[in-house]
């Protein structure tokens, strides 16, 4: 069996894969043609070893040119992490964080890892000799925080690395710093050679109407803790995960503290072991959440995106999107957490509780990288909006609804045929709510006793009143959320009505 690149990072064996070479030669490539102030951008999914990657081209590059290389990332934890990795490749790194005040020693070394932050204060306090760097490192280079060292390595080659070549400000894209973008293996290819998990996918159609985008692009967490700490959006959670997960090692992803804070308390009411996590933890805390999530077999791990990068727990069966995201970047960042491959993991789920998969396509669908990197505005006008989405939704009612209306042998109304009849007979367009609830009515007439029970099993058809109500509205084209709440609720009173008058 093929060993999982990322596991490379805990062995001294220091192989290369056909792919991995390939590309560093690519690269070096470049690196001759260009010896110096050359922006170049390097793709590679998460999980396809991207650390192994840059840190053999650091080797390469030292040995090879004698000048000093500089790694950014954007993370404590990512420094770390690449600093132990570049150490395995026997380059002698140090480490410039907040708790190095002094860099006396600095001609001792060939290599630095820096936080962004900490090395523009360096930088700017002419703390650090850069006259012999040579090349910059840019890991998670979609993050715009980088820009600001660009001045400071203006003839330097600079090679940015990332899963997602798309910068997470659209106001400015990479192409702007970029010369070229080099794209490596797929995910589909990298899961055929054995390199990542193949991701089996359950999406459950999910009502955005109510949600806000804010500055960033992306929808605003006010308004998405509104909808997703909805009791009937965490009794939806709950269900998916019994349904698709249940005993599984789950991480769920949400876009708010609220919401994950209710997550846990609906989960853990229902018995089930979970933990919450968020920036608000504690490193001591934090610790030890991760250490109960890696070694509980069917643990559950409800947080608020802060382990979408420097995070790596290859035992996650299971990944689910509480939320919805505008990011295509976030997109793939949360379902790699579930990605890593195990002796007896092959595949995991995602659980899309946000129709991102409808927005975005499947996490291992086939993606043009380098049509992205260049029209950036093409790639974001050509999303598909929540309107259209929705507009696909089809109600399917739940066997346990099913149940409840056995008698009825039709429970099924074609909004869209019986608007096209008011058309074709010169009716009014009303009459096609009137026949549905003629219908709803008549369900539940044949189901109960009295009138008090047929009220009681209205009740159960909310998803289907919402449902047919937003097929009329797009119907007559007012689909704006306050006509639709309207017609919604006049609907409920006159379906009340009339099983009242089937009572009499």
């Amino acid at each position: 069996m093929r060993v999982n690149p990322s596991e490379i990072e805990k062995k001294e064996q220091k192989v290369l894969y056909d792919y991995q070479a390939r590309d560093i030669d690519k690269i070096f490539g470049r690196l001759q043609e260009f010896s110096g102030k050359y922006n170049l951008l390097y793709q590679l999914p998460t999980g396809g070893g991207k650390t192994v990657i840059f840190s053999e081209i650091v080797r390469r590059y030292i040995e090879t040119t004698k000048k000093k290389v500089v790694v950014l990332t954007h993370r404590i934890e990512l420094c770390d992490q690449t600093s132990n990795m570049l150490t395995e490749f026997n380059v002698k790194n140090k480490i410039i964080n907040s708790n190095v005040k002094k860099l006396e020693d600095q001609n001792e070394f060939m290599c630095f890892v820096a936080m962004v932050e900490t090395l523009n204060n360096r930088l700017n306090d002419d703390q650090l000799e850069i006259d012999n760097v040579g090349m910059v490192i840019i890991d998670e280079a979609h993050y715009n925080s980088f820009r600001k060292l660009f001045r400071f390595f203006d003839t330097c080659f600079i090679l940015g690395v990332t899963a997602t070549p798309l910068s997470s400000n659209m106001k400015l894209p990479m192409k702007d710093n970029y010369r070229e973008l080099i794209v490596g293996d797929t995910i589909t290819s990298l899961i055929g050679k054995g390199f990542l998990a193949k991701p089996v996918t359950y999406t459950y159609d999910v009502g955005l109407g109510s949600l806000k985008i804010g500055m960033n692009g992306d929808y605003t967490v006010k308004s998405s803790e509104d909808l997703y700490t909805n009791a009937l959006m965490q009794d939806k959670l709950l269900k998916a995960y019994e349904e698709r997960a249940k005993g599984q090692k789950t991480l769920i992803f949400n876009n708010g503290i609220n919401t994950s804070i209710q997550v846990y308390d609906v989960f853990n009411r229902a018995g089930y072991p979970i933990r919450h996590l968020d920036n608000t933890n504690s490193k001591q805390e934090r610790a030890d959440i991760l250490r109960w999530f890696k070694y509980t077999d069917n643990a559950i791990l409800t947080s608020v995106s802060i382990l979408t990068t420097g995070f790596d727990e290859p035992t996650v069966k299971t990944i689910i999107l509480n939320r919805a995201t505008k990011s295509l970047t976030l997109y793939f960042q949360m379902i790699g957490r579930g990605s890593r491959i195990l002796p007896k993991k092959s595949e995991f789920s995602i659980i899309d509780m946000g129709n991102n998969t409808a927005r975005f396509g499947l996490w291992n669908g086939e993606i043009d990288w380098q049509t992205i990197f260049r029209s950036p505005d093409f790639y974001y006008e050509s999303l598909v909006s929540d309107d259209e989405i929705e507009r696909n939704f089809k109600y399917v009612m739940p066997e346990e609804i099913r149940k409840e209306f056995s008698n009825s042998s039709d429970i099924d109304f074609d909004i869209e045929a019986e608007y096209a009849n008011t058309k074709k007979y010169g009716l009014r367009s009303k009459s096609v709510l009137e026949k549905s609830i003629e219908q709803h009515a008549k369900m539940c007439a044949e189901n109960s006793e009295d009138v008090f029970d047929a009220r009681i099993l209205s009740k159960l058809l909310d998803h289907d009143i919402e449902y047919r109500v937003r097929r009329y509205s797009y119907c007559i084209s007012k689909s704006t959320k306050n006509y639709r709440d309207w017609l919604q609720e006049d609907y409920g009173r006159k379906l009340r009505s009339k099983i009242n008058q089937m009572f009499l």
